[in-house]
């Protein structure tokens, strides 16, 4: 499994003052998260739709507006949403002229998104879209019996390794990858004190790995 299935994504969002400046910066900011993130692929269309939310603000709330920035997985799509504080200045799609130098943000963000929209508050609008990941889940995980089994297994095995303040459920990637090892060390252990062949047994799990691993790529590829 890659760890670009793996990885947690915890949202984020960052408070700015809608000026033309700013967005160069968030640019900068999105562009690190995404990386961090595994979804290289996507980065230059999320920056895009970005741009265009938060020109969108500059233009039609005003310079100078507070505003924010969230960045969220919603299912295996990006979410990108840029809050301001105006509820009457809504986005609009148009059409507009290739000669046009007005009114092809929306339309921008309309051609690249899965999917955007206004969501209206007491206090604010949320203007946002969704970009597809190319993810194979809502978790991110690879949706197989032994992907399942085997998270279940890391979490209980590092139930018992953490400490106590820190649950099961908060285990970063880098905290799983060695907790798996421990677990593939310990099992060979449990083997070899058994009486089994240690060896033998990982080279039959590495076999049956790569007989699963090239399963799915085919799965994917058709």
């Amino acid at each position: 499994m890659s760890q670009k299935a793996c990885m947690s994504r915890k949202p984020w969002d960052l408070a700015f003052t809608a000026e033309p400046e700013e967005v160069a910066a968030l640019r900068r900011i999105l562009r690190l998260h995404l990386g961090v993130w595994g979804l290289q692929d996507i980065i230059h269309d999320a920056q895009l739709c970005m741009s265009e939310l938060v020109a969108n603000v500059i233009t039609h709330v005003g310079h100078g507006t507070p505003a924010t920035l969230a960045v969220s997985m919603s299912g295996t799509r990006l979410r990108i949403e840029v809050h301001d504080p105006d509820s009457r200045a809504l986005p609009t799609l148009i059409e507009a002229g290739l000669d046009s130098e007005v009114g092809r943000g929306m339309a921008l963000v309309d051609g690249l998104a899965d999917r955007w929209g206004v969501q209206l508050c007491a206090d604010r609008k949320v203007t946002w879209c969704e970009l597809a990941t190319g993810l194979p889940s809502a978790t991110g995980h690879c949706s197989s019996p032994r992907a399942t089994r085997a998270d279940a297994l890391l979490k209980l095995y590092g139930a018992t390794r953490l400490p106590h303040a820190m649950a099961p459920s908060t285990l970063t990637m880098a905290v799983s990858e060695e907790t798996a090892i421990d677990v593939i060390a310990d099992l060979l252990y449990w083997l070899r004190v058994h009486g089994c062949d240690a060896d033998d047994a990982l080279d039959r799990a590495q076999m049956h790995f790569e007989a699963e691993a090239e399963a799915d790529a085919d799965r994917q590829s058709s």
